[in-house]
Order: structure tokens, then C-alpha cells, then sequence
């Protein structure tokens, strides 16, 4: 694929094009991983061939149409190579696939300004006493999604169990960071200072 085209080119037709250069071993496992999700039938051969071809169209088809939900919907986006895992788990757990063994899947989740920002305004307000200007929610929504990417979710998943591990507590970190900042120091000094003067009724 020419450059100027790979630029215009959807996410799901750029896999398309990796594939089409990938190593037979690589295909095999990505055609196992089609067969599994449904999209593939027949055997695996790890040829680049019409069969091949056809699974790789169906699952840019359905991933075009999840990415468009997600993009109206406000939801995290998810890269095709993870789409099409999770869809193998889900064949997997529903039957429909074709593998033995646990399937892991590495999720990665990076949240949008807008889903962040509710969450570290009202964080902001417990420790500050205040909402954060656009470029200090711009600032630490960079930060989540920095640590996020750091911090994929492990999901394995076999017959009859689904197991996650790693990933963030979003809220925690916020809270650290925010907590750190010399202005949340201060303004718990002040609410510490204002309860006790409180419980002595003052200086009255």
C-alpha cells in the first residue's frame, strides 16, 4: 500500500495490509483467532488467500460499526488487534470457537476528556474545595491516560472462568495526584484548623 494511501486508509483496511505482508506463522495465529471469533471457516492454513481475506472484510465490518457506537456513545476506543481478541473470547466462552486452552487478552482502556472529567472535578473539590480550570482537567487527564496505557488489564478467560488483573483505580490516582499538590496540603491544614476552632467554640 502506497503511503499517500495507508493515510486515508480506515484502521481496519490498514490490518488488512499488514496481514497481506505478515509471516504464515503470523497469519495462522490471527486466523485462529478469526476462526475462534466466528469470522473464519475451513482450516488453518496461514496463507494469505480468499478465505483468509473474507474473515479479515467481516471483521472490519463489525469493527468499523462497534468503533462508530463507541465514537456516538461517548465510549473508549479499542484497537482492532483487541477487538478481535475479545471476540475470540467470547466465541470461545460461548462454544463457538474452536480453541482448548485459557485465552489471555491485554486490554488497553484510555478514557476521553469528557468521561474524566466528572470524576476529577469531584475529586478536585474534596481536596481543594474547588473545581480545575480546563487546562489543569486537560493536564491530569493526560496523566490517567499516560498510566493507563502503562497498566493494560489482563483478562484470561477459558471454559467455565474469566479472570481480570492489573489496570488503574482511576480515582485513586487522581486522588494522589491531587493530593500531592501543595495547594491540597493547604487547604487541608485550613479545614483541620476550621474543625477544631469549631469543636472549642471559637475564640469568642
Amino acid at each position: 500500500m502506497a503511503e499517500k494511501d495507508k493515510a486515508k486508509a480506515s484502521e481496519a483496511e490498514e490490518f488488512v495490509d499488514i496481514m497481506s505482508r505478515a509471516t504464515e506463522s503470523t497469519r495462522m495465529t490471527i486466523a485462529q483467532q478469526l476462526k475462534d471469533a466466528g469470522f473464519y471457516k475451513g482450516k488453518i492454513t496461514g496463507e494469505f488467500n480468499t478465505k483468509f481475506y473474507t474473515a479479515l472484510m467481516l471483521l472490519g465490518s463489525e469493527f468499523t460499526l462497534d468503533q462508530n457506537f463507541k465514537k456516538q456513545y461517548n465510549q473508549p476506543k479499542v484497537l482492532i488487534a483487541d477487538f478481535l481478541q475479545n471476540r475470540a473470547v467470547e466465541g470461545l466462552d460461548s462454544g463457538t470457537g474452536t480453541g482448548t486452552g485459557p485465552t489471555t487478552t491485554v486490554q488497553t482502556y484510555v478514557t476521553s476528556p469528557s468521561q474524566t472529567a466528572k470524576l476529577i472535578n469531584d475529586v478536585a473539590k474534596d481536596l481543594l474545595g474547588r473545581e480545575l480550570t480546563s487546562a489543569e482537567r486537560a493536564k491530569y487527564t493526560r496523566l490517567i491516560n499516560a498510566e493507563q496505557k502503562k497498566q493494560p488489564s489482563v483478562q484470561t478467560s477459558g471454559k467455565g472462568f474469566s479472570t481480570t488483573r492489573g489496570g488503574i483505580d482511576e480515582t485513586q490516582f487522581i486522588t494522589e495526584k491531587i493530593g500531592n499538590t501543595a495547594e491540597a496540603k493547604t487547604n487541608r491544614a485550613t479545614d483541620a484548623y476550621a474543625i477544631m476552632m469549631e469543636e472549642l467554640g471559637g475564640l469568642g
